[in-house]
């Protein structure tokens, strides 16, 4: 069995979660508070809650989980006895940060009228059931592709990751046509979305133009395909897409980007590893993922 609840006492009247905190776990230290509800330890009304500014009162029942206890998702199922699956595989979970795997097909987040089904909207259903908090996008990858995606337990670490956002190595894998000539370099232009949605290499600046640099190297050809990897020192929209059509060979199955070969039934791109520098601790994390089925079946 998990370890009991520690019960806080509901304020007399209503106030700010935090400003009550401050007062009902005196001698406790303002900055020992903020850090309890930034890493998911208060919850109200048995829901953990974040939000410095969330309004408590007297009807408000609270409590905070205990010290050296599970990461909050893992203590509140243990504790309701919730054996519910996450929609998609969860690579690493903490106080701070979620990394997910995301299957092609499905956005990251919404997008016009695709509200509900996105990656953001189903790990956001989950962890609900869970009473969990919720996730703070950190960073998107397209439909079409599949892989390693972060995301922020709260607004404050999501916010740190983004700011240090070209510090984290983005490594994917491609299924390519053509042979990249030469089989290894860097590709470094400006790319620039047009009214048509379709983004393009220009060949001078512009308002819109962004200076865009992806490396590659082909690790493996089989026939008219290569398996290239790439690494994004920009984080642009269509970034591999854009530049592999460069080199002359489009991804496999982007007919937006001049593709002609299909061999996965999907974008033949994949997010298979993430490396950065934890924003709460300082320790250096990386996460690898494997290549999904229909891309490796095409290489065998």
């Amino acid at each position: 069995m998990p370890p009991a609840l520690q019960t806080i006492p509901s304020p007399p009247a209503e106030e700010p979660l935090l400003l009550w905190l401050v007062k009902a776990l005196a001698p406790m230290k303002r900055t020992r508070v903020k850090q309890l509800l930034q890493h998911g330890r208060v919850m109200v009304n048995g829901a953990i809650v974040t939000r410095h500014d969330h309004p408590v009162a007297a009807s408000d029942t609270l409590a905070m989980l205990p010290e050296g206890a599970l990461p909050p998702t893992e203590f509140l199922a243990q504790a309701a006895g919730k054996t519910a699956k996450p929609p998609f595989p969860i690579v690493f979970s903490d106080d701070h940060l979620l990394v997910v795997e995301k299957p092609s097909g499905l956005l990251s987040v919404a997008n016009g009228p695709h509200k509900t089904n996105t990656m953001f909207a189903k790990l956001l259903e989950w962890l609900d059931t869970q009473k969990a908090g919720r996730p703070h996008v950190v960073h998107r990858l397209d439909r079409e592709t599949s892989g390693l995606m972060l995301f922020g337990r709260t607004r404050q670490i999501a916010d740190s990751l983004q700011e240090n956002w070209d510090s984290v190595r983005k490594t994917y894998l491609a299924i390519c046509q053509g042979h990249p000539r030469p089989s290894q370099g860097t590709v470094d232009n400006l790319i620039e979305e047009g009214r048509d949605l379709k983004v393009r290499v220009v060949d001078r600046p512009g308002p819109e133009a962004r200076r865009s640099i992806t490396t590659y190297r082909t690790v493996s050809t089989h026939g008219n395909l290569s398996l290239v990897e790439l690494g994004l020192e920009t984080g642009r929209k269509h970034q591999i897409r854009v530049h592999m059509a460069h080199l002359g060979c489009p991804v496999a199955g982007d007919d937006l980007y001049g593709a002609t070969l299909n061999p996965c039934g999907r974008i033949a791109l994949h997010a298979c590893r993430l490396e950065f520098r934890h924003p709460a601790t300082g320790q250096v994390l990386s996460f690898e993922s494997p290549l999904p089925d229909p891309m490796r079946k095409v290489l065998t």
